[in-house]
């Protein structure tokens, strides 16, 4: 995933929060960001926001959540980079 204005960063932080349970974005090097945590979502998001932003995987604890995840980028192609 990869952002490019403030617009889908809000929309994917609403996403998020329509979770019920933990959402994650992990790095491949370790880094673990837990979306539903505010401070946590700065650190998520200025990761998504720099130029490796694209390796950052999502995790979703909950089937439903991951549903819900799964719906936003189905609406939302150009955040996967997919126009």
């Amino acid at each position: 995933m990869k952002f490019i204005n403030s617009e889908q960063i809000e929309k994917f932080l609403a996403a998020v929060d329509t979770c019920e349970k933990d959402v994650y974005l992990k790095s491949p090097y370790g880094d673990v960001y837990n979306l539903k945590s505010r401070l946590s979502q700065y650190l998520g998001v200025a990761a998504l926001l720099s130029e490796h932003g694209d390796e950052l995987e999502l995790w979703c604890v909950s089937k439903d959540d991951e549903s819900r995840m799964l719906n936003y980028l189905g609406h939302n192609l150009d955040v996967l980079g997919i126009e």
